[in-house]
């Protein structure tokens, strides 16, 4: 009987859920490190949150003891109007805990062309636009519904339930979350709903940025063989890459989560720069390229490993090359170190996660591991078991970013069933409370609207 109401309710308010989604997106918090914007998002969450009862806190991840002399503390960042968000509902006791954590930064909006308004929320069909739309309001604003929903419906968890959003987790930041696990929101199992695409995901795979810089004499006229530049390098670059990549599939051993991926240890070029464009520039042959390298790594790779194997290739690469690298590449690491992390599919947030799924899907979800790093390799640090579960979307990171509402509905229906059966809930007079529901959450009649 629950879980009918349970999801009734979600079909019935699913606009309430477009909206939040919407407001968030409309709201720019994009991450520009040093600096970001999260302060008015934040203020948005904790306003819906103090309106259903609870009583968040806001703090700057700064100002967290212990955060700058934690060893994941990544230095650099300036958290001036930038502060997590975290709120905790007492259980009546014997329950279990669970935290749903999000993060409410973006990357920026870009240079891209967007067809649409990046912080408009444009909604056509099924699809949420705007910047942050998939990555990750769409799925922060499932669990405030979710929340929102167990106040509404008058529900009884017994389990203490948290609450969090944080700041800085683009740009692999990780403060944030660092912070707030530091400032004591922790539970005995966390859901980040990150854009999982409807799927389980208890693990996650590592990343390394690197920035590369190749120099060469340029120019236009010489006596002689005409220049060539840095285009050879460039060049001779790109082919050795692939080498690169091929030797690391070969030589990683692939964690079961990624075993049915075709590709579980990536490596791409993510930038190529060699200078500015346009008719304002003379037309020469570049100097200097920069190429930023990401490359992905499975759970359990080590830094210190992964970037020895690196700098072996590179040094013989440039040395089988002498006559193109008379000066030798510059490498630096703009991002930190993040390292591949996961649980165990045995563990009681996956199964039971999977069969509230199951139920609602009408069929077994995919249990993965995400395509790229996040945070949740904090949680594992500090022995919370935590899971990926989140809605689906598209253009992540990219122009016309969007979110997809049905996957939302589903996503939300099973993140309600989940928080009341991992957290236990008692089961409330629903026509009761169905009477005293507010005209800002009516009952729906007919097909949602465009």
């Amino acid at each position: 009987m629950l879980d009918h109401h349970l999801c009734a309710y979600v079909d019935e308010h699913q606009d309430r859920l477009a909206a939040i989604a919407r407001d968030l997106v409309r709201i720019p918090s994009e991450n520009t490190p040093p600096h970001g914007n999260e302060q008015a998002c934040q203020h948005y969450i904790a306003g819906l949150l103090g309106r259903i009862g609870w009583q968040p806190i806001l703090y700057r991840p700064d100002e967290v003891p212990a955060l700058t002399s934690h060893p994941l503390y990544w230095p650099g960042r300036d958290y001036t109007g930038r502060p997590n968000l975290g709120a905790r509902r007492s259980g009546t006791g014997g329950g279990r805990s669970l935290l749903l954590s999000g993060h409410v930064d973006t990357v920026p909006r870009g240079t891209e062309p967007w067809t649409r308004d990046p912080f408009g929320g444009e909604i056509e069909g099924n699809r949420l636009y705007g910047r942050g739309a998939n990555d990750m309001k769409g799925g922060v604003a499932t669990s405030l519904f979710v929340v929102e929903a167990i106040a509404k419906l008058g529900l009884e968890l017994e389990g203490d339930l948290v609450f969090e959003t944080v700041v800085d987790e683009e740009f692999g930041g990780s403060n944030g979350t660092l912070a707030g696990r530091l400032a004591g929101f922790n539970a005995d199992a966390a859901i980040l709903p990150e854009p999982s695409f409807l799927r389980i995901c208890p693990a996650q795979r590592g990343g390394r940025t690197a920035h590369i810089t190749l120099r060469a004499p340029g120019g236009v006229l010489t006596e002689g063989k005409f220049p060539t530049g840095v285009l050879e390098q460039v060049r001779y670059f790109l082919t050795k890459l692939q080498d690169f990549a091929a030797a690391r599939c070969a030589r990683v051993r692939v964690n079961q989560f990624y075993k049915h991926h075709p590709d579980p240890v990536p490596v791409s070029v993510t930038k190529i720069f060699t200078g500015p464009w346009g008719p304002t520039e003379p037309i020469t042959i570049p100097e200097v390229c920069q190429l930023e390298i990401y490359w992905q790594t499975m759970p359990g790779e080590v830094q210190q490993e992964v970037e020895r194997e690196f700098f072996e290739w590179l040094e013989a690469i440039t040395a089988a090359a002498p006559e193109l690298f008379a000066a030798k590449p510059q490498v630096e690491f703009p991002i930190r170190w993040l390292p591949g992390s996961f649980i165990p599919a045995s563990e009681p947030i996956v199964t039971e996660l999977t069969s509230c799924a199951a139920e609602v899907l009408g069929r077994q979800p995919p249990v993965v591991g995400i395509e790229g790093p996040c945070d949740m390799y904090i949680f594992h640090e500090f022995g919370i078991p935590a899971v990926l579960w989140g809605p689906r979307g598209g253009n992540t990171h990219a122009a016309d970013e969007y979110l997809e509402l049905d996957s939302a509905v589903a996503a939300a229906k099973t993140l309600l069933l989940f928080v009341c059966r991992w957290c236990g809930a008692a089961v409330p007079d629903f026509e009761a409370v169905e009477s005293t529901l507010p005209r800002s959450f009516p009952r729906r009649t007919g097909p949602r609207s465009g």
